[in-house]
């Protein structure tokens, strides 16, 4: 290996490492509210359902800028792009601690929704491009988003524990700006450039094929970000509410924390799985088992609701995971960045209307409400992915009767003469 390989291959594992980094942050400041807001219901004398609108314009934010964000990276520079994440989130971060009133609270979480929603349009192509066994290294990067959504709930309910709420924002604002500093340290200017790898795995669509499954991802995007946001945003009232009577803050967040474990977990056997099995037929797969675990979650109550949560949890990420790899495997490199910003887009804006509907749905009928909706949301995406991995089975199909025609004269050549 050369000198400049060898550079260059260790700047694509530090670029790689921040990036899975970015995500973590990203996943865990966005849900600092959810939690954050149990303990407010006190302090305000407000409902909960009052409360939760209140987080609606960073959750509106965060899916509404993904577009812009993913167009702004194309013209300008993904590398600098994701510095303005950083610093742009701690700074909003910070606001957020100092907000005395309701309307600048507000203001605020719109900014951390705002630069918080730079990451996916912008850190998903980049894995992509950068990764060189896709499977594993999305796998990891879509773990490291899981582990802050994991842990969000349980290290908010400490620090609001132990230092009050305003501490749960100042001190990632911290880590934000640190992380943002090394990042611009360590990862050098790509001057608008970039080298997209086309790994084996990338499959080529007929032109009308391609446009029919990039449309069916986008309306999937729909369904899945319902699903996703409701899910991850409710899931610590959800443990708080019909795990145990009495249970403290702290401990529902930890409860939380260890179903959203799960959907780590799975993760990682989706990026094992998809290297073994055509990930059409996995994502197909995870769709049907989500509808499952949601289910199951409506109909129970007690430590019972725990496995299934964490049935749920574990389908909805694991499949968030295979659908980015789907997506990848079937768009042409030219197309991926925006399509990713588009898809982004859509499964984030649907984080807003998620929390306005969690909060309206359950100040007028609970969580079985809330839960029933969320099954028919997920019986409809559900379908919708049925529908993408019927269009490409039969592509995949020919492609592995002609790999094993390659193959033969290969293996007929490899036999010893006898």
């Amino acid at each position: 290996m050369t000198t400049q390989t060898a550079m260059d291959e260790r700047a694509r594992r530090r670029t790689i490492g921040f990036l899975n980094w970015a995500h973590f942050l990203d996943h865990y400041v966005i849900l600092i509210f959810p939690t954050v807001v149990i303990g407010l219901e006190a302090v305000y004398g407000r409902s909960y359902g009052d409360l939760l609108i209140l987080s609606t314009a960073a959750f509106t934010a965060f899916g509404l800028f993904a577009l812009p964000a993913g167009w702004l990276a194309d013209k300008w520079s993904r590398r600098n792009m994701i510095a303005v994440y950083y610093f742009g989130t701690g700074i909003c971060c910070a606001l957020v601690a100092a907000s005395d009133s309701f309307e600048t609270l507000a203001a605020a979480l719109f900014g951390v929704g705002l630069f918080a929603a730079i990451y996916h349009p912008v850190g998903t192509p980049m894995v992509v491009d950068a990764a060189i066994t896709r499977g594993r290294t999305m796998a990891f990067n879509g773990i490291c988003g899981n582990i802050g959504v994991s842990i969000a709930s349980g290290c908010t309910a400490a620090i609001v524990s132990g230092l009050g709420w305003r501490f749960a924002f100042l001190l990632p604002a911290a880590v934000f700006v640190v992380s943002g500093i090394a990042y611009l340290k360590f990862i050098p200017n790509d001057g608008g450039k970039r080298a997209v790898q086309a790994p084996d795995q990338d499959v080529a669509l007929g032109k009308s094929l391609t446009i029919a499954v990039v449309i069916l991802f986008l309306l999937l995007a729909f369904w899945v970000g319902l699903v996703f946001n409701a899910l991850t945003i409710m899931l610590p009232k959800l443990v708080e509410s019909r795990v145990a009577a009495d249970i403290s803050l702290t401990k529902a967040g930890m409860l939380a924390t260890a179903v959203f474990l799960c959907g780590g977990m799975a993760q990682f056997a989706m990026g094992r799985a998809v290297e073994r099995v055509v990930p059409h037929l996995i994502m197909s797969l995870i769709a049907g088992i989500q509808v499952i675990g949601i289910l199951l979650a409506l109909y129970t109550t007690g430590w019972w609701l725990l496995p299934s949560l964490a049935l749920a949890v574990a389908a909805i990420y694991g499949q968030v995971t295979v659908n980015d790899l789907v997506l990848a495997r079937y768009t042409p490199p030219v197309w991926r960045g925006r399509i990713y910003a588009i898809r982004f887009f859509l499964i984030f804006t649907m984080a807003g209307p998620a929390a306005w509907g969690i909060g309206w749905l359950y100040d007028h009928g609970g969580f079985n409400v809330v839960l029933g909706v969320g099954a028919v949301v997920a019986v409809i995406g559900a379908l919708n992915t049925f529908a993408i991995s019927g269009l490409v089975t039969g592509v995949e199909t020919r492609r592995a009767a002609a790999r094993r025609q390659t193959l033969r004269p290969e293996q007929a050549i490899a036999q010893p003469a006898e």
